[in-house]
């Protein structure tokens, strides 16, 4: 398993605006061989700023860097530049390999 995750800080102002469009956009994970599941996370908020993560899991590194490198990819990231920019510097990009998984179905 690959988790991969991208943070970013939005000020408070640009929440709703950040929210709406993530919530909205055409997402092409889905077609991807290797993706396994999405989650957009919003933290708590803390002096006029939340941390928000995308937070992809796919069955292997190799798989999350064909995402990066498809035509599905620049389809569902096309329109990024014609927005406004919500979030404060650059996303910061984390990446983590398994070493362990622990299901709540193996313990039932």
């Amino acid at each position: 398993m690959y988790l991969a995750m991208n943070r970013f800080t939005v000020p408070l102002e640009n929440a709703a605006e950040f929210e709406e469009l993530w919530l909205n956009r055409q997402s092409r994970l889905q077609d991807m061989d290797g993706f396994q599941s999405f989650h957009m996370l919003k933290g708590a908020e803390e002096e006029g700023r939340i941390l928000y993560a995308s937070h992809t899991v796919w069955q292997s590194e190799a798989h999350f860097r064909a995402w990066t490198t498809s035509d599905e990819f620049r389809a569902s990231h096309a329109r990024a530049g014609q927005t406004r920019k919500l979030h404060e510097g650059a996303p910061r990009f984390e990446g983590f390999k398994a070493i362990q998984n622990i299901d709540a179905l193996q313990s039932a």
